[in-house]
């Protein structure tokens, strides 16, 4: 393997930082990179906003239910999907845009993910560590009015970033053959790599936590997809112009 997948293939989420700052060239130079990342037809649909006030930071650890580094890393960047600056490209041109499509709801939020895994990959790249905090979800208009947001712009994920003052394994993924299929989808064979599967992050979970925790991917999975899931997301996100149509 090359330098850059071998970067890849050892991403672990960092949840312990040093107290050492990360500057802000360091923090302008990633986001650029995110900005290099592929954009569907050019749309460029991401805003992102660094957090620095302390009490914000203490509210969004509140939100994403006590995430220490929420309120700890050096650096905490909120990722927003952004069709705001569209409708001003329209109105510079004096055309009525037409919003709230699905399809740019899907577009504007995968422009974001795009950009973001770039971000990830460039502080990977300078011996940063990072972590996706996806629970500001949890309450997203409360993060929507701290963050000032206008219509068409919704906070998809946080991200947390800094010096890394752990080094954890790296939790095993799924077999290729269950990812990679040929010409159709099939997953005739699925069940019987899954349970070869479920023994490996069963392993892994017993040896990161020492075994407190003992649990295979499928029972993971199972207990999260047997409740609602931020049920409020839908009726926010129409709240913001989005899927409208």
């Amino acid at each position: 393997m090359n330098e850059t997948i071998t970067l890849l293939s050892n991403h672990r989420s960092i949840r312990k930082f040093t107290d050492e700052a990360v500057d802000r060239t360091t923090v302008e130079q990633l986001v650029s990179a995110g900005q290099h990342a592929a954009t569907s037809s050019f749309i460029q649909a991401c805003t992102v906003i660094q957090v620095q006030d302390q009490k914000v930071r203490e509210r969004f650890y509140e939100i994403t239910n006590a995430q220490q580094y929420v309120r700890e890393a050096p650096v905490f960047l909120v990722f927003c999907a952004d069709m705001q600056r569209h409708r001003l490209a329209c109105t510079m041109h004096d055309a009525p845009m037409m919003s709230g499509f699905t399809e740019q709801f899907v577009t504007a939020s995968l422009d974001c993910a795009l950009f973001a895994q770039n971000v990830a990959i460039a502080a990977e790249s300078l011996g940063l560590g990072i972590c996706y905090i996806g629970a500001l979800r949890n309450d997203i208009a409360a993060v929507d009015a701290l963050l000032n947001l206008p219509d068409l712009v919704y906070p998809v994920f946080g991200m947390c970033i800094g010096h890394p003052a752990q080094d954890p394994e790296v939790k095993p993924r799924l077999p290729l053959e269950v990812v990679l299929k040929q010409e159709t989808y099939t997953d005739e064979h699925d069940e019987q790599y899954l349970q070869e599967y479920d023994k490996a992050v069963r392993a892994y979970y017993q040896n990161r936590g020492g075994g407190a925790k003992d649990q295979s991917w499928t029972e993971q999975i199972s207990a999260m997809l047997i409740k609602e899931a931020r049920p409020h997301m839908l009726a926010y996100l129409r709240s913001k112009g989005f899927l409208q149509k």
